[in-house]
């Protein structure tokens, strides 16, 4: 269907906020006449761009510039007002929302396609991270920002790369992954490794325990189902710890590790994070007891 020629004054009259959220950018908090944004015009983490509802109008303090919506697409986009016009008029036709659970299933993982991905930038996943007590800045080293399909709807989440370019996907209400999948090994020529279960144990770990950046090579699992593709590689390192889910898989898996390698220095670390599910539930509410 040919989209229809949007006339400015027409274009003026959408909302801001649908516009940012097109774009990707999401409120950092927002009330009823005013909501703020951290500023797509740069890195940050406190948000300095506030969006009037009332007015339909933006205001980055960072840079004391602000406009219409049409002064803001060009902005961002580095773009004539004629093409920001194209990118208004399909305003109604995209939704780049973080969306309400999706929950997946092995066919509708296959169908999931990779669009493009870059560093993490934008509020909603920052957001995300922060909740998880992850830090924005470690995050980066290690993920992307991912854009998908999965059927007609375009999404985005964090995405954590394995060694056959399959991508884990999470969001707040997305768990997913594309094929192939397989195990994430990340190395320095370390001779001892660390075993986690997904991205979010590794990334608490070194949250954590920041030095074992540099003194551990890592691999992250993925799936439990993948246990057995990690044999051969242990063989190459003097010492395992294992940083795997206390729940009843995550426990015969740690056993199945320590029975299979007990001539290799292997050794449980659960015990860190007893009482709590896995890594990252320790590492949250941990920091929300010290407060």
């Amino acid at each position: 269907m040919k989209t229809k020629k949007l006339t400015c004054e027409t274009a003026r009259s959408l909302s801001i906020m649908e516009a940012l959220a097109m774009l990707g950018h999401f409120p950092s908090r927002e009330q009823q006449q005013d909501a703020w944004f951290l500023s797509p015009f740069r890195t940050e983490t406190h948000a300095s761009l506030k969006v009037s509802k009332q007015l339909n109008r933006w205001y980055d303090h960072g840079i004391g510039k602000g406009g219409n919506i049409i002064d803001l697409v060009c902005a961002i986009l580095k773009i004539s007002v004629a093409d920001a016009l194209l990118i208004l008029a399909k305003l109604k036709t995209v939704n780049y929302e973080i969306r309400p659970p999706i929950h997946t299933n092995k066919n509708q993982s296959s169908k999931l396609k990779i669009l493009e991905t870059k560093e993490i930038q934008h509020g909603a996943l920052i957001t995300y991270l922060k909740k998880r007590k992850i830090p924005y800045a470690l995050a980066k080293q290690f993920c992307k920002e991912a854009h998908f399909q999965l059927g007609s709807k375009h999404l985005f989440s964090i995405g954590f790369e394995n060694i056959s370019g399959g991508w884990e996907l999470r969001n707040p209400y997305f768990k997913s992954c594309t094929s192939p999948k397989d195990i994430t090994h990340l190395q320095i020529g370390s001779k001892a490794l660390v075993i986690t279960e997904g991205m979010f144990d590794f990334l608490s770990i070194l949250t954590a325990f920041p030095k074992m950046k540099t003194s551990r090579d890592f691999l992250v699992l993925n799936s439990l189902s993948l246990i057995k593709l990690t044999w051969p590689i242990l063989e190459n390192y003097d010492t395992v710890e294992l940083y795997l889910d206390r729940d009843q898989a995550g426990r015969k898996a740690t056993a199945l590790y320590l029975e299979k390698h007990c001539n290799t220095n292997c050794i449980d670390k659960s015990i860190i994070y007893s009482g709590y599910g896995d890594v990252n539930d320790w590492l949250i509410k941990r920091k929300l007891e010290l407060k």
